[in-house]
């Protein structure tokens, strides 16, 4: 009969166990979303960005773009011959 004690006691203790990790969760979970609604609440609006016209052109961005485009191929090329020999 003390195997059979032993194991509803750890049954009970391992249940006790789950009702706290679980009760736990639901209270940081509900805590979490009343924060979450607290700050939204209170958040200032975002300021509008403002654009300066110090923007970069396309066609400079293309230029270096297609240039490393470039340099990746000639790499890839290159790793592959040499791997072939």
């Amino acid at each position: 009969m003390q195997d059979l004690e032993l194991l509803q006691e750890g049954l009970g203790l391992m249940a006790l166990g789950m009702g706290f990790v679980f009760v736990f969760l639901g209270i940081l979970v509900f805590s979490l979303t009343l924060m979450s609604g607290v700050i939204r609440r209170f958040q200032p609006a975002p300021a509008p960005v403002i654009s300066n016209g110090n923007t970069k052109r396309p066609s400079q961005s293309t230029a270096k773009d297609d240039e490393t485009l470039a340099v990746i191929s000639a790499a890839v090329h290159r790793y592959r011959t040499k791997i072939r020999r």
